[in-house]
């Protein structure tokens, strides 16, 4: 259907062609021609002009969008003054309440619906630099003070920025196909690419995309069997087998949590100025266990958050919640042990919204949000749900998990599980207890006896009223007393007593034989046990209220009635005394060898090392903190008390969190529309190089937009939805996508219409992190220990000036040469050898790393002492392999690259080392070890190839 300007364009069209008729019709046939090419060329040019008119004006007609085209403008132009940080004249354009409130002026600065009484549109039209605004600042353009008159006038509708709406659960594929590319993410990609004037690539070769897909999922190369049984596979399902086996293969966890440390700013050492050591590689190796099991996403997120506040979180659970103990503490002397925790708390919530929301917080702890809609209250806010944790930033970094070595625990265990089947009776395990528990139990079983109260005879008057629960309450007075019939008192050495009593309640207990006034055999003294007034009839006491007390007896065999007399002092008041049992302590011959195998054990378990991981630990609800707002983030200066409270920007559900476990199923809940997307946004950064929003760690409206903003959502909502968080799945349908398997390669055109590849028109092509070019090397030079977890290894390092660190050391060929993940590392002075390939030094949460080019790269590849070291290890395999040079070479290349070496290639390295034997043999005569030294050098330079350290 035409519009009125496309209807009237055609009209004077049609006018003019009539025109050129009708005079047509006048002249002469010979001058016809001549005139009919001057009228074509004059209709074809007014026609162009009337039509770019009528698009002009068809684009102005379009309706003006507030992410689109407004908020651009103001963040630019107009926030600096207007924003979180000032509100200048009272007017603030961060929240729509404010951009719409009264200014100091008394009146609105955006009347919705006219733009002319907008004191907003006024201003920017003033020709007077006193009044205009942005204030001295360049006046907005033409086209942007129109396209805010518009907007005002069409009802100034404000919206929400992107990534603070929820990712729609109907969004469908489109229904494209371009040529080989036939998986859902494969038509958003290939929607995108008529628009740029691009094409799919082909698929990569086989060779090419086993060692990309091993190096994504494993960060190893793949070893020469795993490539043999890619490569001579032409099954239909080869690709995904080969997918499926390394995301089962235990070093993909290690490949992964390589980003995740990052995000959790993982370090051996505390940082500041002492950076002295911090054991909490446990936490290293929780991380890459939870990738290898596939743990989903949301428990992964919960358990780091607050596992400590699950119901009976296992040890494991307990060791995921360093990730916030990860953060710097200061052991310097003289400092503010209060300052320093409460830096670490806000250090916390800057990185929790860093990693799960994509959001830059820091800045809001002194002001309001630049750009987003966060108020410097919502800060402390969300402060409120890490303020009640234990640590205290002291030096023993209490509280601390301890774990014993394996081998004293499996000990126990049999030893246990050995005392379970020789001994009858014994009482069952509890649901959630801990091996601990379970050897108290045992030893208690096998050394005491339990009589319980209501077994007893007594004298003294019941108490049924107060706590119908509590079946042995009694009113006790001096004299009374308490008879237990027919008790074995052989191999019994001490009477217990379980009790609690009332306020005031001091006296005594004395055990006699057969009669009240028989043989005395033991008496202990009974005091108060608590602040319990047994009188008040609320509740019954506390666990922590009783207390045991031991009475040593005389010796005696056989069986007796035994009586227990009370002594109060005081003939006529009377106390409440609540005996829970007597515990009768047995010396019993044929269990004493159970019992002593079982301490044995436990003391060698004690004395075993201990390994610590600092942990969270919420504090009692009597001691917790209260939180204030700080005024310019000052922790000197705190203001009033706020309470617990996600910001106002985001849906929270039916309940307000109300503590960190709250908070954390929150982040995961449905209600919160970040978490998805953040998350697949990185396994796509780690698989392509580039997220689909670039800017890792900011989706807020400084962010980069998303260049396929469907498909993210969609992802996000499979991610959570379909495959339940799990980040396998997630990854595995990424990898098996065509735009995944795409061939690098591209010709300079196509390259310059996409140069950082934004648009998935070719495979990622970029450099290998540094911990992927260390492991490859030492895979490729048969160097590397392929062991799983274990304390950090600490690299030797050159003792130069003021670097020089007295702990580094070799710890050993074997642990020198285990994957980079395990390299110690220490946040003043990080392993060089991954610093020179920019790797972060975890001070901070770092969401992406960025790649550069630096000539220390060469130097470090070159020189390196280890990467030499494995250059010889290679240089004799390589000899041994083949007899011929240039088959040596070939074989060393094709042990890399799984391909045939491009023969001018070959020719350089075999020059390379006739020119290398030549020299050695000048330097050294004709020895043996010639050979071995120039084909070193020929493996260094295999090492430095661009294509090594690149993944295609």
């Amino acid at each position: 259907m035409l519009t009125y300007q496309s209807a009237n364009t055609t009209f004077l069209i049609s006018l003019l062609i009539g025109n050129v008729k009708d005079h047509l019709n006048t002249i002469n046939s010979k001058k016809k021609s001549a005139v009919l090419n001057r009228y074509w060329h004059v209709t074809l040019m007014v026609s162009m002009l009337l039509l770019l008119l009528c698009a002009c004006q068809q684009s102005n007609n379009r309706a003006v969008s507030f992410n689109k085209d407004i908020r651009p403008i103001l963040n630019e132009k107009c926030l600096r003054c207007h924003g979180g940080v000032k509100a200048n004249g009272g007017f603030s354009l961060l929240f729509e309440e404010d951009a719409f409130a009264p200014t100091e002026s008394g009146k609105p600065a955006i009347v919705r619906g006219s733009h002319r009484q907008s004191e907003l549109y006024q201003r920017l039209v003033y020709t007077d630099p006193e009044l205009r605004m942005p204030f001295e600042s360049e006046p907005l353009d033409t086209d942007e003070i129109e396209l805010i008159a518009r907007w005002i006038d069409a009802g100034a509708i404000w919206e929400k920025h992107w990534a603070y709406v929820a990712p729609s659960k109907d969004i469908d594929p489109p229904p494209v196909v371009v040529e080989w590319m036939d998986q859902d993410i494969d038509r958003f990609v290939a929607a995108q690419f008529s628009a740029h004037g691009l094409s799919a690539n082909a698929p990569a070769e086989k060779a090419v995309i086993l060692r990309r897909l091993c190096l994504d999922l494993i960060g190893l190369p793949p070893s020469m069997e795993e490539a043999q049984t890619f490569l001579e596979d032409h099954s239909e399902h080869g690709y995904e087998d080969l997918v499926d086996r390394l995301l089962a293969n235990p070093h993909f966890g290690e490949k992964w949590a390589a980003m995740w440390l990052d995000l959790a700013r993982y370090a051996d050492t505390k940082g500041y100025e002492k950076d002295s050591n911090r054991s909490i590689w446990k936490y290293r190796d929780w991380v890459i266990n939870a990738f290898n099991d596939d743990l989903p996403y949301d428990s992964f997120t919960i358990l780091q958050l607050a596992g400590d506040l699950l119901p009976t979180p296992t040890t494991e659970q307990l060791i995921a919640t360093a990730f916030h103990r990860n953060a710097m503490s200061n052991d310097e002397g003289g400092t503010d042990d209060e300052e320093f925790r409460v830096a670490s708390i806000i250090e916390r919530v800057s990185t929790t919204y860093e990693v799960w929301q994509a959001t830059t917080m820091a800045c809001v702890q002194c002001h309001s949000h630049p750009y987003d809609p966060f108020r410097q209250e919502e800060y402390y806010q969300s402060m409120a749900f890490f303020n009640n944790t234990a640590d205290k930033d002291i030096y023993n970094e209490h509280p601390k998990l301890y774990t014993y070595p394996t081998a004293h625990v499996q000990n126990v265990k049999e030893t246990v599980a050995w005392i379970e089947e020789k001994v009858p009776h014994l009482p069952a395990p509890s649901e959630n207890g801990s091996l601990f528990d379970r050897t108290q139990d045992l030893l208690h079983a096998l050394d005491y006896r339990i009589i319980e109260a209501e077994d007893f005879a007594h004298n003294s008057p019941l108490i049924e009223l107060i706590w119908p629960d509590l079946d042995m309450l009694w009113q006790v007075q001096d004299s009374s007393w308490v008879k237990y019939e027919s008790v074995d008192l052989t191999d019994v050495v001490e009477f217990g007593f379980k009790a609690a009593t009332s306020l005031g309640f001091a006296g005594s207990i004395s055990i006699h034989l057969d009669s009240l006034e028989g043989e005395k055999i033991g008496q202990t003294k009974i005091f108060r046990t608590g602040e319990w007034d047994g009188w008040q009839g609320s509740r019954p006491p506390h666990d922590h209220l009783f207390k045991e007390f031991i009475a040593t007896i005389t010796p005696v065999t056989g069986f007796h009635d035994v009586y227990l007399r009370f002594g109060v002092g005081d003939t006529y008041i009377q106390h409440l005394f609540y005996l829970d049992k007597i515990i009768l302590h047995e010396q019993t011959p044929r269990y004493k060898s159970l019992s002593r195998a079982l301490q044995n054990e436990l003391k060698a378990l004690y004395h075993a090392p201990a390994h610590t991981t600092p942990i969270l630990q919420e504090l009692p609800p009597g001691k917790s903190r209260k939180t204030h707002f700080f005024n310019r983030g000052s922790w000197l200066m705190p203001e009033h008390e706020v309470a617990t409270k996600v910001p106002g920007i985001f849906a929270i559900g039916d309940e307000e969190p109300q503590d960190r476990l709250s908070f954390a199923r929150w982040l995961v809940s449905e209600h919160n529309p970040l978490t998805a997307r953040v998350m697949v946004n990185r396994l796509w950064e780690q698989l392509f190089g580039q997220g689909l929003v670039e800017s890792m760690e900011e989706f807020g409206s400084q962010g980069a937009v998303p260049s396929h903003p469907a498909l993210l959502d969609w992802m996000a909502v499979r991610f959570s939805d379909y495959h339940q968080w799990h980040i396998k799945a997630m990854i595995k349908e990424m990898v098996m996508s065509a735009t995944y398997r795409q061939s690098s390669a591209a010709p300079e055109e196509k390259i310059a219409l996409d140069p950082n590849n934004q648009w998935l028109a070719r495979g990622p092509r970029i450099r290998l992190s540094s911990e992927q070019i260390r492991d490859q090397i030492l895979t490729l030079s048969g160097l590397l220990n392929p062991g799983i977890g274990g304390p950090s290894v600490i690299m030797p390092q050159l003792n130069v000036g003021e670097s020089k660190i007295p702990y580094y050391a070799i710890t050993g060929d074997s642990a020198l040469y285990r994957r980079t993940l395990y390299t110690y590392w220490k946040r003043t002075d990080p392993f060089p050898s991954v610093m020179t390939f920019d790797s972060p030094d975890r001070t901070v949460c770092s969401s992406r790393r960025i790649r550069t080019n630096t000539p220390l790269q060469a130097l470090n590849l070159l020189n390196n002492e280890t990467y030499f070291k494995a250059s010889e290890s290679l240089a004799t395999q390589m000899l041994n392999a083949k007899k011929n040079l240039a088959d040596q070479i070939d074989w060393c290349y094709r042990r890399f690259f799984h391909q045939k070496m491009p023969a001018e290639d070959l020719q350089v390295l075999t020059t390379l080392f006739r020119e290398s034997q030549q020299h050695y043999i000048r330097e050294n005569g004709h020895s043996v070890k010639n050979q071995q030294l120039a084909m070193t050098l020929v493996a260094n330079a295999l090492f430095n190839l661009d294509k090594f350290i690149v993944k295609e």
